[in-house]
Formats: structure tokens, C-alpha cells, sequence
């Protein structure tokens, strides 16, 4: 990448204004490659040199993409002022301003939650006419009727006249608290709760598990989350296709 100006590229991060950058760099508050910055036009490569600012890491990217392991009673929002938010489970070298969850997860629902600061890629995997599948594992109160995986595929009509896209339903384990695995191409309130619902069953568990073609990092312990590769980004939108109809 071509060289940058470090006043610039801390500003674009969001954190601080440009004239409060050049302030803590005065102050010899901005180490690169670990010496004092010496002046705000000070050329360096995003990609290469390291930056910290009052010893904090900052990332120089134009935009960031983690995968977080969302557990139970986080809510899926920037900020809420009773409740922890995914946003507020971003470790400290992470931060920026901009974060968002790019789509949502129940309160009491874990696994794969996307956070970013880039909105067109957010509103692609999420546009419904796009097609990218979001997997989930449920557990159910009861044992299932395989002839609910023919409903499913067909398209469930919820409570409230809403109409989903045909899913895919697979039964993983049988018996009188059955796990299933569940596709769907949308993210209606509730989606998957209100679907079970409407043939009878309760949800006890759910767990997001993959998003388009990535699935969650297994190794990532609930609460956590990590940077997303260039590779697992395309994973992701790999998964775009359109449901059978």
C-alpha cells in the first residue's frame, strides 16, 4: 500500500479529530515501530509499520470485520444503556468508532455475530434478494415430526400474515429433546422461534453457526472474537445463493 500521512490515518480511524491527533502526537503520545512519532505528516504504510497511541494498538485499516462467539444475555446493538451489547464484548485494540453488528441475535441466542464499520458490505449479506443462508443449531422441547422439514421447505406462514423463503430443516438427533439444524435465507424477528412455533414446539437452545460459507471458529470462546481474513470474507459471500423453490 502507498505510504500515508499518520495524522491522517489515525483521524479516518474515528477516534480522535485531526487537530486532537497532532495534539498527543506533540505530546509524543504516538509510537511507530515503537519510537515517538516525529511529526503528524510522518509517512508510513498501513500495512506494515505498527502504530500505538498512549499504548494502545491501533488497526490502520479502512474498515474492520470480526467474528464474535455472542453468549446469552448480550444484545445485539451498539449500545443499550441496561444491557451489554455485542459492541461493548470488543476487546480494547479492536475499538473504533462505527462497530455495528451486521444483523441480529435474540438476547438469549449464541454464536456467530459479524461486527463491522462497513455498511455495504453489512447490507449485502443481509439483503433478503441476496440470498445468504444463515445456519443455526435449535434444540426442541419435544421430539419433531420429520414432516415438519416439508413445511419448512415449502415456506412457513407466521403469526401476523409474515411469509418466509423456503428453509432447509435437518434432524441431527432424534428423540425427546431433538437438535436440528436450521437454514434460512432471512432475518425476520424471531425468525426461527416463531417457525417452530407455528407447528407446535419451543425452542430451548438456539446457536447461530455459520454465516453464507464461513462457519463460526469453534476454537473462539463464547464472549470472544477475532479479525476476520481476507479469505473468510469471501467466504461469507460465497455463500450467496438462492433458495429451492
Amino acid at each position: 500500500m502507498a505510504l500515508e500521512r499518520l495524522d491522517k490515518l489515525l483521524a479516518a480511524q474515528g477516534m480522535e479529530s485531526r487537530r486532537e491527533v497532532k495534539e498527543k502526537i506533540r505530546r509524543g503520545l504516538v509510537l511507530v515501530n515503537g519510537a515517538a512519532a516525529r511529526s503528524p505528516d510522518l509517512k508510513i504504510d498501513p500495512d506494515r509499520d505498527q502504530v500505538t497511541v498512549e499504548g494502545t494498538p491501533v488497526l490502520l485499516k479502512k474498515n474492520l470485520y470480526l467474528m464474535l462467539n455472542k453468549p446469552q444475555g448480550v444484545v445485539s446493538a451498539t449500545e443499550d444503556p441496561h444491557q451489554p451489547t455485542v459492541v461493548d464484548l470488543v476487546p480494547q485494540e479492536l475499538r473504533r468508532k462505527g462497530l455495528f453488528p451486521a444483523g441480529r441475535l435474540d438476547k438469549d441466542t449464541e454464536g456467530f455475530v459479524l461486527i463491522t464499520d462497513d455498511g455495504a458490505f453489512a447490507h449485502r449479506i443481509l439483503a433478503p434478494k441476496n440470498h445468504v443462508p444463515k445456519t443455526y443449531l435449535a434444540r426442541l422441547d419435544r421430539a419433531i415430526d420429520p414432516s415438519v422439514a416439508v413445511e419448512f421447505q415449502k415456506g412457513v406462514r407466521l403469526t401476523g400474515e409474515d411469509q418466509c423463503s423456503p428453509a432447509q430443516l435437518t434432524i441431527l438427533e432424534p428423540g425427546d429433546n431433538p437438535l436440528v439444524e436450521v437454514v434460512i435465507h432471512e432475518g425476520m424477528y424471531h425468525q426461527i422461534k416463531r417457525m417452530f412455533q407455528r407447528f407446535g414446539y419451543q425452542v430451548v437452545a438456539l446457536k447461530r453457526i455459520r454465516m453464507g460459507g464461513l462457519f463460526l471458529d469453534e476454537s473462539l470462546p463464547l464472549g470472544a472474537c477475532r479479525e476476520l481474513t481476507p479469505a473468510e470474507l469471501v467466504q461469507i459471500t460465497q455463500g450467496e445463493d438462492k433458495p429451492s423453490p
